[in-house]
């Protein structure tokens, strides 16, 4: 398969940015699929130690990929320990 690429972009050089840009943003999606994955608190990977991970999120830690205008280390918990 990559064989095949290399020789289309031999034959046809105006094909490498399409190849670089599809290249890209698949490893783009992917990675971002981990970082889900990996440390997004509404998944669980372990029932056993930690059934609830969401519950042990304090006020302060951000777990959103991007926040325009919050300041997470100025938050303070407003409800109960649960």
């Amino acid at each position: 398969m990559l064989r095949q690429i290399i020789g289309q972009a031999k034959k046809h050089p105006s094909l490498i940015p399409l190849f670089v840009f599809i290249g890209a943003g698949g490893t783009g999606a992917s990675l971002y699929v981990m970082r889900l994955a990996l440390f997004n608190p509404d998944v669980c990977w372990d029932k056993k130690n930690n059934p609830e991970p969401w519950n042990k999120m304090g006020p302060n830690q951000q777990y959103k990929f991007y926040s325009v205008n919050v300041d997470y280390s100025k938050l303070k918990k407003e409800g109960p320990d649960f």
